[in-house]
């Protein structure tokens, strides 16, 4: 065996490829996020926060697939909201199998302070981009996910 990568692999060109620029992104909005959001949140967090403060007390359940994480993932930040006694939980009256999440006090004056910051992370992440090639990239990034 040489150590002469075979043409394929020599034509492959890393950063080119959709994956690596989309890590890439994703680091450079995580890290704008974590510098402009307020509460020590991470992406995730404030997802789970954001959808129950628009849409109230919700299964975790529905709220896992509302932020499109899956059950493991979702228990896991919830677990670790509820520590942070941004979240409580409490047994749903119509169905005492199931547990429904809402935002504590602290929570909902977070996800406030939160939500603004955010609109800020996204201006900045997007930022060298026009405002025109900011639209066309948020339209095909919603059309493969």
């Amino acid at each position: 065996m040489t150590n002469t990568p075979d043409a394929e692999v020599q034509s492959y060109v890393l950063e080119e490829q959709i994956g690596f620029l989309l890590r890439k992104a994703y680091q450079r909005n995580s890290n704008i996020f974590l510098t402009l959001v307020p509460g020590n949140l991470t992406t995730m967090q404030f997802s789970i926060m954001r959808q129950i403060a628009v849409g109230g007390p919700i299964s975790q359940n529905k709220l896992g697939r509302s932020v499109a994480m899956d059950g493991a993932t979702t228990k896991g930040v919830v677990d670790r909201l509820i520590a942070r006694d941004l979240l409580t939980a409490r047994r749903d009256p119509e169905d005492r199998r199931r547990h429904l999440l809402s935002l504590t006090p602290q929570g909902e004056a977070l996800i406030t302070e939160a939500v603004e910051a955010a609109a800020r992370v996204t201006a900045e992440t997007l930022s060298p981009l026009t405002g025109s090639e900011q639209d066309t990239l948020l339209r095909l990034l919603s059309r493969i996910t």
